[in-house]
């Protein structure tokens, strides 16, 4: 469990997908534990369609680590 009081993840907007990017190796080890291998990734970040983000979010959020937004006002 991510124990920083900074992000471990920020989450940016991008209309109809988003894009979660890991902050820490934690992050980055949760996306690997917990994300399919047919996930889509756009550089660091893994894209994400509008309808998934809140039950990835909410997993995220159950073991621990901090999401910030990535500046498009996302309510986190």
């Amino acid at each position: 469990m991510a124990k920083s009081m900074s992000a471990d993840f920020t989450l940016t907007d991008g209309g109809s997908v988003c894009l979660l990017t890991p902050t820490t190796s934690d992050a980055r080890r949760w996306l690997d534990e917990n994300i399919g291998e047919d996930a889509l990734y756009l550089g660091n970040g893994l894209a994400i369609e509008r309808k998934y983000v809140q039950q990835i979010l909410d997993g995220i959020q159950a073991d621990g680590y901090r999401v910030a937004d990535g500046g498009l006002g996302l309510p986190l």
